[in-house]
């Protein structure tokens, strides 16, 4: 019996060769981000041999079931599930059926999430393999771009979400935030309003704020309900709707509003306003025609 994860599986692997090459098995690495490596993989049959690495590797099963030994019981991850697998952990991984497995993984550098935790310990996840819609959700919004680089804001509040949901799955306690930083979230807020044209980096924030960009991404999330990469985003797609409505070429609009390309521009307008740029274009004209 087939099993999949279906739409959502649209929106990693191990660094060992694979023992056998079936037709269509594959491996696609995305564009690197230092601490952070993103992969999808598709098997059949027994992938890799009994190995460790010194990363975390969490990862979503998309298709099939993934099978692997993992200290010293065997595990099945199902479409939909997530698979956590610590740091220095011995351990193999295939498919559990003939249909094959399909999958995409992250594997961590460590130092990341430590830099994240303020000094308590890394996480460990007993349980391998996880049902959990938010962690899943989580590590969907880092592995389904996948042809895409990770924006550093975006790198850093996932690096905080990531931690606090891994914290949570290892049964230690949330680190209480204290008083809300209004002013070092405000300060954020303006610069990247100010500068919603271009690239920012964390390290830009924390220089205004006097915060360390995962205090700043906790902040700022308590304060304006969503994340510094979030509001920067929507900054410039609200850029990119007045710009349409004035008739501007969506190219031109694409570039204007800061992104790197028409085809990013049209995923993150589609994931936004539940449209593509050109429809929008269409709809604001035919108004426009209409009200002449």
């Amino acid at each position: 019996m087939a099993h999949g994860l279906g739409g959502e599986a649209l929106e990693g692997l191990e660094r060992s060769c694979a023992s056998v090459i079936t037709a269509g098995d594959r491996i696609v690495s995305a564009p690197g981000a230092t601490g952070l490596e993103r992969i999808e993989a598709r098997f059949h049959g027994n992938a890799f041999d009994l190995h460790r690495h010194d990363t975390y590797a969490i990862g979503v099963t998309l298709d099939g079931v993934q099978r692997f030994h993992y200290r010293g019981a065997v595990r099945h991850s199902l479409p939909g599930q997530v698979i956590v697998l610590h740091p220095d952990e011995l351990h193999d991984g295939g498919a559990g059926t003939e249909d094959g497995l399909r999958y995409r993984i992250l594997y961590l550098e460590p130092s990341l999430l430590l830099d994240c935790l303020g000094g308590a310990p890394l996480p460990f996840v007993r349980d391998a393999v996880v049902s959990d819609p938010r962690l899943r959700g989580t590590l969907l919004s880092a592995l389904a771009p996948l042809d895409e680089e990770l924006d550093d804001l975006f790198v850093t509040d996932f690096i905080a979400q990531l931690a606090q949901q891994l914290k949570r799955h290892a049964g230690q306690p949330a680190k209480p935030m204290g008083k809300t930083a209004w002013r070092a979230a405000a300060l954020a807020r303006d610069y990247l309003e100010e500068n919603m044209e271009r690239p920012v980096r964390s390290g830009e924030l924390e220089a205004i704020t006097g915060l360390d960009r995962y205090a700043l991404s906790r902040h700022f999330r308590a304060t304006y309900s969503t994340s510094p990469h979030r509001f920067l985003l929507m900054r410039r797609l609200q850029r990119a709707r007045r710009l349409i409505e004035a008739g501007e070429p969506l190219a031109e609009t694409a570039v204007a509003a800061g992104f790197s390309d028409q085809s990013h521009f049209n995923r993150h307008f589609k994931k936004a306003f539940g449209l593509t740029p050109g429809r929008w274009a269409a709809l604001v004209s035919a108004t426009r025609r209409r009200d002449a």
